[in-house]
């Protein structure tokens, strides 16, 4: 589970779309390996997650499509902004996570990277399902609905 947001835990990216699109049934911390120009450039805050996703290769979960910007001051030294990046996670996680996307039909989602308390760059990754579209469409009227009776509460109390 990923921590409440702190003064500690800084977000550097968060996938705001995916809630919108996505029923979250779970969601698992995970550590990224990341190199140090990598890092240098999350913590500039050139990420973008909105179009990643999470997939099995080799028994391993990969993010795919994660965008980290170029870290100018690295030089030659730098990276490739869309490379694949391998996510940390116990053993046990990753069958769980295989088992969801295979038998289920799930998908893994990038919900927010962030670093923790000590520093660490973490993925908060969902296990995810697909809305329809009219499921999308009763979440919107709710939305809306709530909104208009927190006025309509405030202007009388």
């Amino acid at each position: 589970m990923a921590p409440a947001e702190t003064e500690a835990v800084r977000t550097a990216a968060q996938n705001r779309r995916a809630r919108y699109d996505y029923e979250i049934e779970e969601t698992i911390e995970a550590g990224l390996v990341l190199t140090g120009s990598e890092v240098k450039s999350l913590r500039a805050g050139l990420v973008n997650i909105a179009e990643s996703y999470a997939t099995e290769q080799g028994g391993e979960i990969w993010l795919i499509n994660c965008y980290i910007g170029e870290y100018k001051q690295a030089g030659r030294y730098g990276h490739e902004p869309r490379r694949p990046r391998k996510l940390l996670l116990k053993s046990r996680e990753i069958d769980k996570l295989i088992g969801a996307v295979n038998r289920e039909g799930a998908t893994l989602v990038p919900l927010r990277l962030y670093f923790n308390q000590r520093g660490i760059a973490k993925l908060s990754l969902g296990v995810a399902r697909g809305k329809r579209k009219y499921e999308k469409r009763e979440a919107e009227k709710k939305r809306e609905w709530d909104r208009e009776r927190g006025r309509l509460m405030r202007d009388k109390g």
